[in-house]
This record gives structure tokens, C-alpha cells and sequence, in this order.
């Protein structure tokens, strides 16, 4: 039987995941939605996702792909969502090219920090408690310097393989506030690992005034991950959007 490419996009509260990627003897998202889309199927199906997610971390809009029959029936998206927790969400699905994929195709992502102020019940695992309000502007002067950055080393963990290196186009980074209390917005066409939670954590020490904005700009230009502020907390932390 001749297979269909198909594009699924998902959403999840990471809180009780190992991230995306699936591990033994670990729950992951890609572990549930493959077991889930096998039952529907009855056959083996490996789903490919836009990209990983570490532990805890949120996702609004996670594209994949998978491959199927020629055809699904109508209430295939309905029966998936049946089958999957509550945690885990499917809400687009549609027949792609046989050549589409997931994450090698994607043009950007967005991600969203959040953080509040003061204890909050209905936030606590969606976003970061802060006793401290930082200062906004001193942060976005900051934020303001990565778009004219392309290597981001000091962003992120270990050694990256030589074929996939440091570079990073970032489109925008920006600190807002909100109802409860702020949010960071940065676009890119890719990310390192840990690259946004370090980032968030070493803005935040600016904007507690830990680090001056001139040695922020020395460490973009020649730190380690060892010059930059610690990785804040994955819970606060939402892939938000990937366009293709």
C-alpha cells in the first residue's frame, strides 16, 4: 500500500512529560501520540516532530508529520483527541507532500517565557514566580542587542556537532509586561539547546542588575556558557508558534 505523508499539529502541557523525544520507560509526547495513532491505524507509526522539547516545557503549536493510508476518515482528528489525555491536544491535521518535513522545513518558531509576580495558584506550573520585579527597560536595551548576533555558544549547553554549529537568525526578542507580569517573545529560524532558558536567565540578571549591559555585550560577543546567568525553570517556558 502507497503511504501518505500527513501533517499533524498538537498541543501539550509538558508538566508531566520527559520532553518530546521518546525514551524507555519515560513518558514523552511523542511516546503517547505514537501509541495513540497506532491504535487508530494498527500498524507501527513513527512520528517526526518540528523539533524537541526538554522536560516541562509547553507547546501551543507543535507541527509533526506521519505517515498513513491514502485516505483517514473525516473523524479522524476527533477519535485521536478522544484517545489522548487531557494534557495532549491535536487540532490541525492535513495530507502533505510525500517530501514534507516537520522540522527541517520550518522557517521559524517563536518561543514565550513567562514569569509572575507574587503566588499565583493558577500559574504556578505554567509560569516562573519572581519575588523580584526586574527592570523592563534594562532588559530590552539587552534584549535588543541578539538579533545582531548570530553565534549563540554561550546560550547553550556542551559541544554542538561542527555540521550544525552556533548560528542562530534571530528575527526579534522583546520583553512585554502583563496582566500578572512579564513575558520574553523571541523569533528565530532555530535554537541551540537550552538556548532560551539560559537566555531568560542571563536578561533577568541584567534586569536585576547582576550584570551590567556592557558585560552582557562582552559575554554575546566572546562568553561561554559558563559568563551567561543560570537556565531558568522549563515550566515557564511555551513553544508558541512554527511557520513553515
Amino acid at each position: 500500500m502507497e503511504l501518505q505523508r500527513y501533517r499533524l499539529d498538537i498541543q501539550f502541557r509538558g508538566t508531566a512529560y520527559q520532553g518530546w523525544q521518546k525514551q524507555l520507560d519515560k513518558p514523552t509526547v511523542q511516546g503517547i501520540l505514537e501509541s495513540k495513532l497506532e491504535v487508530l491505524l494498527r500498524h507501527e507509526v513513527q512520528v517526526t516532530g518540528c523539533g524537541r522539547t526538554d522536560s516541562g516545557v509547553h507547546a501551543r503549536h507543535f507541527p509533526l508529520h506521519f505517515d498513513g493510508p491514502p485516505a483517514l476518515p473525516d473523524a479522524f482528528l476527533h477519535r485521536l483527541n478522544g484517545l489522548l489525555p487531557a494534557d495532549v491536544a491535536a487540532f490541525n491535521l492535513e495530507a502533505v507532500p510525500a517530501d514534507f518535513h516537520a522540522r527541517f522545513h520550518a522557517r521559524g518558531r517563536e518561543y514565550r517565557y513567562y514569569i509572575h509576580f507574587g503566588k499565583q495558584v493558577f500559574l504556578e506550573d505554567l509560569s516562573w514566580r519572581q519575588t523580584q520585579r526586574p527592570d523592563l527597560d534594562r532588559m530590552n536595551i539587552a534584549a535588543a542587542l541578539l538579533p545582531h548576533h548570530e553565534d549563540f555558544r554561550c546560550f547553550t549547553k556542551g559541544e554542538m556537532p561542527q555540521h550544525h554549529g552556533y548560528g542562530c537568525l534571530l528575527e526579534s526578542a522583546i520583553w512585554s509586561e502583563t496582566d500578572s507580569g512579564m513575558v520574553f517573545c523571541v523569533r528565530a529560524n532555530r535554537f541551540l539547546r537550552n538556548m532560551v532558558r539560559a537566555m531568560v536567565g542571563t536578561l533577568l540578571e541584567v534586569g536585576t542588575a547582576r550584570m551590567s549591559l556592557p558585560e552582557f555585550e562582552t559575554m554575546l560577543q566572546y562568553g561561554t556558557r559558563s559568563d551567561a546567568g543560570p537556565s531558568v525553570p522549563a515550566h515557564g517556558l511555551f513553544l508558541e508558534k512554527v511557520w513553515y
